[in-house]
């Protein structure tokens, strides 16, 4: 069976959500014969912008090594995890114009079947984990995905008091834009890494074996 090819592709303005793609590509990493790709959406703030401000310039250094996404990426994936800030309870502009770009990939189905799960980040407890979460799963719903979220036998889901929920991982990031990732939210994020590669390498062997 050839290798099963799982992209994490994000969008981290602080690095915080970056850092969380890091720990899902972990999970991803224990299935064995599968390949984990993490990959960044554009950019769409201007450069000026971002050099103004100390904490986003070492967030782009950080991430520089971070290829920038195609949509043939995703049209050669066999699972995809999405994550990203949430703005106002909503995925952030630069992940819901990269994926307003993909009615092409609809048309030809070209992601049907395939399983996907989401990752968010907040600066506040309350700051819209949930409907983050749930903005991402609607896109790839209406693209035929199958939605892999993290079930409660991950007993960190249980026992958490930052972030963590069963649509997919979180972190609570704090009013400062950056705090580490507890134990509780490490686990979740590689969990949720490898549920997704799990699924994939199992639809793609009933797949090939037709």
């Amino acid at each position: 069976m050839s290798e099963t090819k799982i992209l994490i592709l994000y969008y981290s303005m602080y690095g915080n959500t970056f850092r969380m793609a890091e720990e899902v590509s972990q999970g991803v990493k224990k299935v064995k014969g599968v390949i984990s790709e993490i990959k960044k959406v554009p950019e769409l703030i201007p450069d000026s912008i971002i050099q103004s401000n100390e904490t986003m310039k070492k967030a782009r250094e950080m991430q520089k090594d971070i290829p920038v996404a195609t949509l043939d990426d995703l049209r050669n994936c066999d699972g995809l995890i999405l994550g990203t800030p949430t703005r106002f309870g909503n995925m952030c502009s630069q992940m819901r114009n990269f994926l307003d770009q993909t009615g092409k990939l609809w048309q030809e189905g070209s992601l049907i079947g395939k399983p996907a799960g989401v990752f968010t980040s907040t600066a506040t407890f309350h700051g819209g984990q949930e409907t983050t979460l749930i903005s991402m799963i609607l896109t790839l719903l209406h693209h035929g995905m199958l939605v892999v979220g993290i079930p409660y036998n991950i007993t960190e889901l249980s026992s958490t008091n930052t972030g963590g929920t069963p649509y997919g991982a979180s972190h609570v990031v704090g009013e400062n834009t950056y705090q580490q990732l507890s134990q509780d939210e490490k686990v979740l994020c590689r969990a949720l890494g490898k549920r997704v590669a799990d699924i994939a390498v199992k639809l793609k062997h009933t797949t090939e074996a037709i």
